[in-house]
């Protein structure tokens, strides 16, 4: 019985694309599929951006020479687009690091400097020191006293960097309740520490003050070799990421009195502030090009890998959805938009921006497509809380091949249980764009923000059929006869509030580059 069953299975997939389960006659979905399932472009597009640009960072060359590759990717397709200036940012651009503890005994150490840190004009090398358990706001100065030279830690320490959920399965609970409870007691007594010496502002600048050579932390991802990789705020001592069991050596020996000592030769180069752009991609429509089905992603990533799931990914999609249209729907009845969005990891700007700079395309949106939460297959679509999403978005799904629509579920009119990505920045301002959701838990522990967020980790048979379903339902929503409204469903009570939650207000976008 297995073996026929699998000889069906082989027979199944082994079919023509011609011959998949199409619940309409419609000849333009079957091309899309077509073209999006046997002619998929994503390996390659994603080799470019992923591997040879690489880190996408605001501000950054990185993200100033994708935006260029986007534009010429495009035009070689014959779609017209552009980048729109909306502001600026500071620049930054980070080159080798090398990080060794040279005592009690050398050992190379993995580290990732943290975004718009400077440098250390060549090796430098001082002692790992971290607050003492004692310290208070009256004995803050007597120590700072002592760091000239040194590198601070400045994050609790991790009691075990395995993975949770590999320890759950194997240890006996009362361990797995110790651990929780060592790090739980960690976090508050560290946070006790440092709390003598002010805010997180004010403890950079007296630390920097006293003549430190460095901040050391580690923000532990919660899975193996996994680090959570952002920003610092030093303004002359350079900030490193060390990974969760480095860190911990550094802490245990610090504690146990053996004096470890390190070894930094961090380049990086303050780039000043530089502009900062969208790059918008067009097919104006035919019939109705006053009125837009918009494709939405970040374009930009932190910098501690290469931004594969967050968001190359995203981009790939949106960018060969709007390649299979070109080759299957070239003259579409309403005006397809294409965001290729800037610094959405630093506060959404760059869809803000658009938000702000183009009312036209906010009152004439018909519907929008986000993506942005790593690979796998998109396996809900939520109508955010527009009522008359769940008139729409069923009729654009029914003509999607079946095999694709028995792996989405479709939520509608929806909570907007997911608040904080791109598409936030529309549906504040009461205009439907939704969010193409794949599976989360694992992106979240491992690739989200991370120093693993690298080229494996897409999946590229699950990347191409993200990016044909897209197409697919753009071009429902450019062809429906009726506009969908902004009728708004009565959102779930903000437990913070006891009131319903509200669809707004929108943020406005920073567009003036912090000062530093």
């Amino acid at each position: 019985m297995r073996r026929l069953v699998s000889a069906a299975l082989l027979l199944a997939l082994a079919l023509p694309a011609t011959a998949q389960h199409f619940p309409t006659d419609d000849p333009v979905i079957r091309a899309i599929y077509e073209e999006g399932m046997e002619r998929s472009q994503t390996e390659p597009l994603a080799h470019h951006l992923v591997d040879v640009i690489g880190p996408r960072l605001a501000g950054s060359p990185g993200l100033a020479q994708a935006q260029d590759w986007l534009l010429a990717t495009y035009a070689s397709w014959g779609v017209p687009a552009r980048k729109e200036e909306y502001g600026t940012w500071n620049g930054w651009q980070p080159g080798a690091l090398h990080v060794e503890m040279t005592a009690p005994r050398v050992q190379s150490l993995v580290a990732e400097i943290l975004a718009w840190s400077p440098g250390t004009d060549g090796p430098v090398e001082g002692p790992v020191v971290l607050p003492p358990a004692d310290l208070t706001p009256e004995t803050a100065d007597a120590w700072l006293a002592t760091l000239d030279g040194a590198f601070v830690l400045t994050d609790a320490p991790e009691p075990m960097c395995r993975a949770a959920q590999e320890l759950e399965a194997n240890a006996r609970p009362e361990t797995v309740a110790r651990i929780d409870s060592l790090r739980q007691a960690a976090r508050a007594d560290w946070a006790q520490r440092l709390s003598a010496l002010g805010s997180s502002q004010e403890r950079t600048e007296r630390l920097e003050a006293a003549g430190i050579a460095g901040t050391l932390g580690s923000r532990w991802s919660g899975g193996w070799g996994a680090n959570k990789v952002f920003s610092t705020g030093n303004q002359r001592a350079v900030g490193l990421d060390v990974s969760c069991e480095d860190y911990g050596l550094l802490a245990r020996l610090a504690a146990s009195g053996h004096a470890p000592r390190v070894r930094v030769d961090a380049e990086a180069e303050d780039l000043g502030v530089v502009p900062q752009f969208n790059v918008i991609a067009e097919m104006r429509g035919s019939e109705l090009p006053d009125e837009y089905v918009l494709l939405s992603a970040h374009l930009d990533s932190w910098h501690a890998a290469t931004g594969a799931t967050d968001n190359a990914t995203g981009t790939i999609v949106m960018l060969e959805a709007m390649r299979i249209l070109a080759e299957t729907y070239p003259t579409p009845r309403r005006t397809i938009l294409v965001g290729h969005w800037g610094a959405e990891e630093v506060g959404l700007i760059g869809s803000g921006a658009f938000r702000e700079d183009h009312p036209e395309v906010v009152a004439g949106l018909q519907v929008g497509f986000n993506q942005d939460n790593g690979t796998w297959r998109f396996e809900r679509i939520e109508g955010q809380g527009f009522l008359d999403t769940a008139e729409h978005l069923p009729t654009w799904m029914a003509a999607v091949p079946t095999d694709i629509q028995a792996q989405v579920t479709v939520e509608v009119p929806g909570e907007q249980n997911n608040r904080g990505s791109d598409h936030t920045s529309f549906v504040c301002a009461e205009a439907p764009v939704l969010r193409l959701q794949s599976p989360y838990d694992e992106y979240r522990q491992y690739t989200w923000h991370t120093n693993l967020d690298t080229y494996d980790k897409i999946v590229f048979d699950d990347l191409k059929q993200n990016a044909t379903l897209a197409a697919m339902l753009v071009y429902g929503a450019s062809e429906d006869p009726g506009r969908v409204t902004r009728e708004l469903a009565t959102l779930p009570v903000d437990p913070r509030t006891g009131e319903p939650r509200t669809f707004g207000p929108c943020r406005t976008p920073m567009r003036a580059a912090p000062s530093r």
